[in-house]
């Protein structure tokens, strides 16, 4: 098998370990109340099986990142987005609605056409020291911005979980060619214990986010993750780690094009939430406060004077 068929094959299931995550973390955090702090969090059953998924996950896209660049790992990730849209509406005792399905659909061909830009070469390039210190704080106010108070909190901290992710990506990547290919540098330096820290750091910083940003749903946030964990690191690698684009300028045209179909499925996505949402609420809210039932429930005694008063009506031939 060649380094791009691996490559291939262990993001095919590292997607489907994220995607079963994505569940899991939904359904904990429709359980979880907005003010629910991470100690709260470390104490449940269910947020452990989702981390353990993830680590799952994540390792196997870290063999897949031994064996592509990040311009072809990455965007096999929206794959994640097939498995989870339909796992999460059968979690929830639904059908997957046909807007979810085309904005589905159009985030996939949207990524499909990004895909098909990107180079199949094993990775060579890492980071260097001053390099993984400015992608990093860059990563972080990027986060900040993202993460303050206002509108639409569930897509915004998804757009910063993505991001992170897709940071953790690439520096993982320095590390794992760093640590199996000897003539990039010493086995262990100052530079190598630094991005250790980061993939840490932004790790669990991306699943602390995605945690907050499944709180409205998971079509719409699961969608933003997708698109913005490849963009993330497809810029670090064409811009730091030497990857170029397949078929040079002329790429741009489909990458482009991609990138808009894969906008419009998240619009889409963003949607079918904003409509199922209210919908469940409903179920598991009932009638609203002061609707008077329709059941009258008489005292017993009542009841048997009703029936024989019209029994007797009925025997003297009146209604």
């Amino acid at each position: 098998m060649n380094a791009t068929l691996a490559a291939v094959a262990l993001s095919l299931v590292s997607a489907a370990a994220y995607a079963s995550a994505a569940v899991a973390q939904a359904r904990l955090a429709g359980r979880t109340a907005p003010g629910t702090g991470t100690l709260r969090l470390l104490g449940s059953g269910a947020w452990w099986s989702a981390v353990g998924l993830n680590a799952g996950g994540a390792l196997l896209h870290v063999a897949a990142l031994k064996y592509g660049p990040l311009t072809l790992v990455q965007p096999l990730g929206a794959l994640t987005l097939v498995a989870a849209v339909p796992l999460g509406a059968r979690a929830a005792g639904r059908r997957v609605s046909t807007t979810e399905w085309r904005g589905t659909l159009l985030t996939l061909l949207g990524l499909g056409a990004l895909l098909m830009t990107a180079g199949g070469s094993a990775p060579h390039e890492t980071l260097s020291m001053v390099q993984a210190l400015a992608v990093g704080a860059a990563t972080v106010a990027v986060v900040a911005g993202l993460s303050r108070p206002g509108t639409r909190p569930g897509l915004r901290h998804a757009a910063a979980s993505g991001i992170t992710s897709g940071v953790a990506s690439a520096l993982t990547q320095t590390l794992t060619v760093a640590v199996t290919d000897h003539t990039t540098g010493p086995l262990f330096s100052w530079r190598l214990v630094v991005v250790a820290v980061l993939v840490s750091a932004f790790a669990m910083g991306g699943l602390l986010l995605s945690q907050t940003a499944y709180r409205g749903g998971l079509g719409a946030p699961l969608a933003v993750v997708t698109l913005a964990n490849p963009v993330a690191a497809a810029a670090i690698g064409l811009a730091l780690l030497g990857e170029r684009l397949q078929g040079g300028t002329i790429s741009l045209v489909p990458a482009l094009l991609g990138s808009a179909a894969a906008v419009r499925g998240v619009i889409l996505l963003s949607r079918a939430q904003a409509q199922t949402a209210p919908a469940a609420d409903a179920v598991v809210a009932g009638p609203p406060p002061g609707t008077p039932s329709r059941v009258v429930i008489k005292s017993p005694r009542a009841a048997f004077h009703q029936e024989h008063g019209h029994l007797r009506r009925i025997r003297a031939g009146r209604p």
